[in-house]
């Protein structure tokens, strides 16, 4: 029988590997210079978590979720987001304990089951952050920061966040109130899910994609004029840190994010070049999700970032990285007795830190020089019965084409030497 991936997975293969350890060395090294430190949390949660943290009110609940019954009869859920989960551990290993705030981050699949298109699999990666413990504007505008300072560090620096705020739980009901007179008159012209979300969520109704929606709420007009005292100066402090760190940025009423965790600061990255859904990260501030985990109330504020979207979207605007990962050195052994010293060698190479390798094919010369030429070898280590007799390598510069002995017992030395000294040119 002949298998292949389940429908929206895919497997990443070397060539392709290479730009997500790429990416994700950029992840590290950002959130190393902000201050936040790395969690990992299981694959799987109680349902529960997903449920009472992200909203039943929410397209990954109702549509999307990967729910199953373990052996006990417990209802689990393969995580859809990273926020969730992270709030638990806060909560469980009780780190609202320690020195606020605390800064997380963390990178790893997700599942959700949705139409698969360009850029959105069923099991991705992502790259989040979540910082607890401040109500402070300055914490929201240092994430929107980092997430600009890291997608331009992956050379989509174009990129602006488009910034709203969504007040809490004091002031929202009045815009929901307004919403819903606004729409009123034209419920039946709204989409199926926009029509539903009417009377449940009808804040959702502004973030919708299909045109004909968007072109029906242009009337609703921003929140700002129902916010409370202090949600309004929360937003305009929001807005005078970003200008401080010069973090470019425009007001979007439509955003309000789709999760109901979401408390007054809410923000999304778009790249162009990746189609109509062209968001690459976002995220906001939640400051009930800790207490609604069972921990005391704790503000929080936090982003992601799909990994696979992010490589769409380099791709599209030219950002790819030129990632030409080369082998130090091949040995080419010519008989029995000549490979076992080119096994010597490579392993004393390999143990001073050069990637080396030998052919394990029974290949011609020829073919061995042809196969190091394909696996990108800076340099080519020659042995044969000649070289072992006069105790020497034949040592080849495959980009120069110049080829000279070195002594056997100098090997290691000498050719680590060349590399380095071809690095630095």
């Amino acid at each position: 029988m002949k298998y292949s991936a389940p429908k929206g997975t895919r497997d990443v293969l070397p060539g392709e590997t290479e730009k997500w350890r790429y990416i994700e060395e950029r992840i590290h090294r950002i959130c190393e210079l902000y201050g936040y430190k790395e969690i990992r949390t299981p694959l799987f949660e109680q349902t529960e978590l997903f449920v009472r943290g992200i909203g039943e009110v929410t397209d990954i609940v109702e549509k999307e979720m990967y729910t199953f019954l373990d052996k006990g009869s417990r209802s689990m859920t393969l995580r859809p987001e990273g926020t969730a989960p992270v709030a638990r551990a806060f909560v469980e290993h009780k780190l609202f304990g320690e020195a606020q705030p605390v800064k997380l981050y963390y990178v790893g699949p997700m599942f959700r089951y949705e139409r698969p298109q360009a850029g959105r699999f069923r099991q991705f990666s992502q790259f989040g952050v979540e910082a607890f413990g401040s109500k402070d504007p300055a914490l929201d505008a240092e994430v929107i920061g980092l997430a600009y300072d890291f997608f331009d560090s992956l050379g989509l620096g174009q990129s602006q966040a488009r910034v709203n705020t969504i007040g809490c739980p004091e002031c929202r009901p009045r815009y929901r109130d307004h919403i819903k007179r606004v729409l009123s008159e034209k419920l039946g012209e709204l989409c199926p899910d926009c029509r539903s979300r009417y009377g449940r969520n009808p804040m959702r109704i502004l973030d919708c994609k299909n045109e004909s929606c968007r072109a029906i709420v242009n009337d609703v007009g921003s929140i700002e004029p129902f916010l409370c005292e202090e949600c309004s100066a929360h937003f305009a402090l929001l807005k005078e840190y970003l200008d401080a760190l010069s973090v470019p940025y425009t007001i979007d009423p439509r955003i309000v994010r789709g999760f109901d965790y979401y408390t007054r600061t809410v923000f999304e990255f778009t790249a162009g070049g990746i189609g109509a859904q062209d968001a690459i990260g976002g995220g906001g501030r939640y400051d009930g999700l800790i207490e609604s985990c069972g921990g005391p109330p704790t503000p929080g504020v936090g982003f992601a970032a799909g990994i696979d979207r992010l490589l769409l979207a380099m791709e599209a605007n030219g950002a790819a990285p030129n990632l030409n990962i080369r082998l130090g050195c091949f040995i080419v052994a010519l008989g029995q007795e000549s490979k076992v010293q080119s096994a010597k060698l490579v392993a004393s190479l390999r143990r001073r830190g050069v990637s080396a390798d030998m052919d394990y094919m029974e290949r011609s010369m020829r073919a061995q020089m042809k196969h190091a030429s394909r696996c990108g070898a800076r340099f080519v280590a020659i042995i044969g019965q000649d070289e072992l007799a006069a105790g020497v390598v034949q040592l080849r510069d495959m980009d120069r084409g110049e080829q000279w002995p070195v002594p056997l017992s100098e090997a290691v030395d000498r050719i680590s030497e060349c590399l380095m000294s071809a690095s630095r040119k």
